[in-house]
C-alpha cells in the first residue's frame, strides 16, 4: 500500500510540473504572439506611408518624363527638322539683374571667355541629364541685355572693376563665340521689355528646343508665361538661377520651370544702383487698338531735341559720333544728310575734347594737294601733331605730308 501511494503522489507531480510547463509555455506564447501582433501593425503603417511616398515619387518621375516625351516627340515628328536639321538652343539673360562675379571682370578679356564657357558647359550638361535628344546640327546661341552706362556706373561706384576691365570682359564674352551678343539697351531704356519680345519671337519659334532664361521676376513675366501655358510652350523655357535669386526661386512656383543653377558665376547680392530715373518705355499697342509689330506708331511722342553724350564712351564712339564741322566751323551737308550727329548737347570741355581730336586727323583738301579755302579756321589738321619725328614720315606715308608741301609743327 505505501509503496502504491508513493507511486501515486510522484505521478501526480510529474503531472503537475507538465501543467505548469504548459501554462508557462502557453502564457509565453501569447505574449509572444502580441508582440508580434504589434509588430506586424507597425510596419503595416510603416509600409503604408513608404507606399505613399513611393507613388509620388512615381507620379512625380512620370510627369516629368510624361513632358520630356511629349518634347521628343515634339522635336522628332517636325517635318522642319527633317529638311533643315538646325535645332536652336538659345539663351537669354538679364544682364543688370544677373551680374557676373568680381573674379571675372577683374580678368578682362580672358574673364569674359570663361564666363562664357562655364555658361555653355552647364547648359550642355544640363541638356545630357533631361536626355534631350537633338536631331540635326545644334545651333547655340547666348543673347545679354543690359544698360550699359548705368551697370558701368555701378561697378565703378561699388568698386568692382575698372572701365577697361569692364569693357575687356564684355569684349571677351561676345568674342568667344559668333553666335554669342552683347546688345546695350540705351540710356533709360527697358531691358525687360527688349527680354519680353525676345521670348515672344524665340520661344515660339518650331525649331527651338530650349530657351534658357537668367533673370526671372515673376512680377515682370508671370502674365506672358501664363500665355506660354495656355499655347504649350512652357516646356521650353529654363531659368538660370544664382545664389541671389533662391529666395525666389525656392518660392513655389505658378509654372513648373525646369532650372539649372550656376553656382559662383554671378554675384550673390544686387550692387547698390544710384538713383537714376529709368524712362517707361513708349507703348506701341495703343493705336486703333492693334500693335504694329515693335514699330513706334505715327502717333508716338516727339523726340525731345538734343542728344546726351553717353559717358562710358569717348565721343569718337558714341552711335553716331558727333559731327567735327558741325561743331567746329560749318558741316556743307547738313543734318539730313550727314552720316554723323548734329544733335549732342556737348559742353565746353567735350567740345575742346573734339577740336584737339579733329586736329590729329588730316585735312581732306591739304590731303589732296588742294589749297585749303578755311585757312586757319579748318577744324582738321594742317601739321604733323608728330613733328619730324612722325614714324610714318620716315616711310614716306604721312597722312599730312599729301601732294602739298609738308608742314612740321615745332616744338619748343
Amino acid at each position: 500500500m505505501a509503496t502504491h501511494h508513493l507511486q501515486g503522489e510522484s505521478t501526480q507531480q510529474l503531472w503537475d510540473e507538465t501543467l505548469s510547463r504548459l501554462v508557462h509555455l502557453s502564457s509565453s506564447m501569447l505574449k509572444r504572439n502580441v508582440d508580434l501582433e504589434q509588430r506586424v501593425a507597425e510596419l503595416e503603417v510603416e509600409l503604408h506611408v513608404w507606399k505613399q511616398a513611393h507613388s509620388q515619387a512615381l507620379e512625380a518621375s512620370d510627369a516629368h518624363n510624361v513632358q520630356i516625351a511629349a518634347l521628343n516627340r515634339q522635336i522628332s515628328g517636325l517635318d522642319y527638322f527633317k529638311s533643315n536639321q538646325n535645332p536652336l538652343i538659345i539663351c537669354v539673360i538679364n544682364g543688370d539683374e544677373l551680374v557676373f562675379n568680381r573674379e571675372f571682370l577683374l580678368k578682362g578679356f580672358q574673364g569674359g571667355r570663361m564666363a562664357a564657357q562655364e555658361i555653355t558647359k552647364a547648359i550642355a550638361e544640363h541638356l545630357t541629364k533631361e536626355e534631350v535628344h537633338v536631331y540635326g546640327r545644334l545651333s547655340f546661341w547666348i543673347t545679354l541685355y543690359y544698360n550699359k552706362a548705368d551697370l558701368l556706373e555701378a561697378m565703378l561706384s561699388n568698386n568692382v572693376c575698372s572701365h577697361d576691365q569692364f569693357e575687356a570682359f564684355f569684349s571677351g564674352f561676345s568674342q568667344a563665340s559668333a553666335r554669342f551678343s552683347i546688345i546695350d539697351v540705351g540710356y533709360n531704356n527697358s531691358v525687360e521689355s527688349k527680354i519680353k519680345e525676345y521670348l515672344q519671337t524665340f520661344v515660339r519659334f518650331p525649331q527651338t528646343i530650349r530657351v534658357f532664361f537668367g533673370g526671372y521676376d515673376p512680377g515682370v513675366y508671370t502674365p506672358l508665361f501664363n500665355i506660354f501655358e495656355q499655347e504649350q510652350l512652357l516646356g521650353k523655357i529654363a531659368l538660370l538661377c544664382s545664389n541671389h535669386c533662391e529666395s525666389i526661386m525656392d518660392q513655389p512656383a505658378q509654372h513648373p520651370f525646369s532650372r539649372l543653377r550656376l553656382e559662383g558665376l554671378f554675384m550673390a547680392e544686387h550692387l547698390q544702383r544710384g538713383s537714376r530715373a529709368k524712362l517707361s518705355p513708349l507703348s506701341t499697342t495703343h493705336f486703333n487698338g492693334m500693335s504694329n509689330g515693335g514699330l513706334i506708331s505715327p502717333t508716338s511722342p516727339e523726340r525731345i531735341p538734343g542728344r546726351v553724350i553717353d559717358p562710358s564712351l569717348p565721343l569718337h564712339k558714341q552711335n553716331p559720333p558727333p559731327c567735327n564741322e558741325h561743331y567746329l566751323m560749318s558741316c556743307s551737308k547738313g543734318s539730313g544728310i550727314c552720316k554723323y550727329s548734329h544733335d549732342y548737347i556737348l559742353t565746353q570741355e567735350q567740345l575742346n575734347q573734339l577740336a584737339n581730336n579733329a586736329k590729329k586727323a588730316p585735312c581732306n583738301w591739304l590731303k589732296n594737294g588742294v589749297p585749303c579755302p578755311y585757312g586757319d579756321k579748318c577744324c582738321w589738321g594742317h601739321v604733323c601733331p608728330n613733328g619730324p619725328k612722325c614714324f610714318h614720315l620716315s616711310k614716306g606715308k604721312c597722312w599730312f605730308k599729301g601732294g602739298a608741301p609738308f608742314l612740321v609743327l615745332t616744338v619748343s
